[in-house]
């Protein structure tokens, strides 16, 4: 067993490199989205400043 360590073709690292490309691109936007919930639950939404309870799970969880 000799002591190289595999390698990837041209096409192999254009794939690899993409797909990185691909991953980065969706936790950027996670992150953007989870952001904005974040924003979104701290001020105060317009039923609770009209004095309305919250709305009901519709599933009927807790």
């Amino acid at each position: 067993m000799s002591g190289k360590k595999p390698t990837l073709s041209d096409a192999g690292r254009a794939e690899a490199e993409a797909r990185r490309a691909r991953e980065a691109a969706a936790l950027r936007e996670n992150l953007r989205k989870r952001k904005a919930q974040a924003r979104a639950r701290e001020k105060p939404g317009p039923s609770s400043a009209a004095g309305q309870p919250p709305p009901r799970d519709p599933h009927g969880e807790a």
